[in-house]
């Protein structure tokens, strides 16, 4: 007999219309014969505020689980999170968009029963996520989780001045950028903040990352699309001698002078997707890509 499929299911915390949401979820799970396993925050937020009615199930406590599949339930930011909870395991994560835009999460509860039996077949399609991983020098900042789906920032702490930022490549010295901030991104994170700063877009599965500076000072500077091999390496400066690193909107203080190594990872993520929705589709949908109000399409 087959063993029972498990999913992992993890959500935000701060949105009340979410308890009908979540019930339309578990009543899918339970009618696909799928076990869940509840992010105990997201639980007790269910259960206790929510009084959504769970089935049997399993609770998660950190990050030593085991499943075969991951929901996120939320928006980009719930799917980042998400992500980090998954790490290294190489389980396939389905976004349930309850937020805004859901560029990472995309699938809709409307039809979650019909999403989970083109899992169940095997019909979904899994998008392979380069990740970037973050080093500090003898370990003085970056405590928490030290890599990124979407991109690695430094950016100034405060409001008053720009920061110098050297970047090296491979070794190599590529310039000082004098800024508010600098972007490192990868191909998941091109439609994201680095977007946002005049970023380039870069397509699923491009062997890229992407160097996209914020407000910088000075005419000839102008984002550049790297190699992923090379390693990427930043020392900063700063007047109030210390700066930020955001890591997925996961920010940590340094102290200005401090070396910061970011290179490709050496494991995935594993995003499910629609089979019949590409990149460009979500592009032009989401972002409304090339969109011009003065042609009207047939």
């Amino acid at each position: 007999m087959e063993k029972a499929k498990r999913c992992a299911i993890f959500g935000n915390t701060y949105q009340p219309k979410k308890s009908e949401a979540a019930q339309k979820l578990f009543d899918a799970l339970t009618d696909s014969g799928i076990v869940p396993l509840v992010d105990r925050p997201f639980f007790d937020y269910l259960k206790g505020e929510m009084h959504v009615s769970i089935p049997e199930h399993q609770l998660i406590d950190g990050n030593d689980f085991e499943a075969d599949i991951a929901v996120s339930m939320g928006g980009d930011g719930t799917f980042l999170t998400t992500a980090m909870r998954v790490g290294k395991k190489e389980i396939p994560i389905l976004g349930i968009n309850t937020g805004r835009l859901g560029f990472l999460a995309d699938f809709s509860l409307d039809d979650i029963a019909q999403t989970l039996n083109n899992y169940h077949a095997g019909l979904l399609r899994t998008e392979q996520c380069n990740v970037l991983q973050v080093e500090c020098e003898k370990g003085t900042c970056i405590q928490g989780y030290p890599f990124a789906l979407n991109e690695v920032a430094v950016l100034k702490r405060d409001n008053s001045s720009m920061i110098s930022i050297r970047v090296d490549l491979g070794g190599e010295y590529l310039t000082t950028y004098q800024a508010d901030g600098l972007v490192v991104n990868t191909p998941t994170g091109s439609t994201a903040y680095a977007l946002s700063v005049g970023g380039p877009v870069m397509l699923p599965g491009s062997q890229n990352i992407g160097l996209v500076p914020v407000a910088p000072h000075g005419l000839t500077v102008r984002p550049m699309t790297l190699p992923d091999n090379l390693e990427i390496t930043l020392t900063v400066e700063s007047r109030s001698h210390n700066f930020l690193v955001a890591i997925d909107g996961r920010s940590e203080t340094c102290r200005d002078r401090t070396r910061i190594t970011i290179r490709k990872a050496s494991y995935h993520v594993f995003v499910l997707k629609r089979p019949e929705t590409t990149f460009l589709h979500t592009l032009r949908s989401k972002l409304l890509w090339g969109s011009d109000a003065r042609i009207v399409e047939s």
